[in-house]
């Protein structure tokens, strides 16, 4: 599994989250929202340090990360996060 963000992408989370220094980033699984990989769940972020990460990438002053723990939920799937300039945010998608 792989996980990319491109920069743009990490200056709309440094923006939005007030970042300036050198930050981790999860990338985590939670109950319900919508256009998830698996249907009933959905990728939410919090920031915390990894402890067990199965992919990660740096990108500006982020450390972009996926714990073990969700796996799961990407079924042999890479993520690839950019920008979306049409919504003005941050767009997923997943590649096997």
């Amino acid at each position: 599994m792989n996980l990319t963000v491109t920069e743009e992408a990490a200056k709309w989370y440094e923006e939005e989250l007030d970042i300036d220094q050198k930050t981790d980033l999860r990338f985590y699984v939670r109950y319900g929202g919508v256009g998830g990989l698996q249907p009933g769940f959905s990728l939410a972020i919090k920031l915390e340090e990894a402890t067990e990460p199965i992919a990660e990438t740096t990108t500006g002053n982020i450390h972009f990360f996926i714990e073990a723990d969700d796996e799961w939920y990407f079924d042999n799937h890479s993520l690839e996060v950019s920008f979306d300039s049409k919504w003005k945010e941050p767009a997923f998608k997943y590649k096997k």
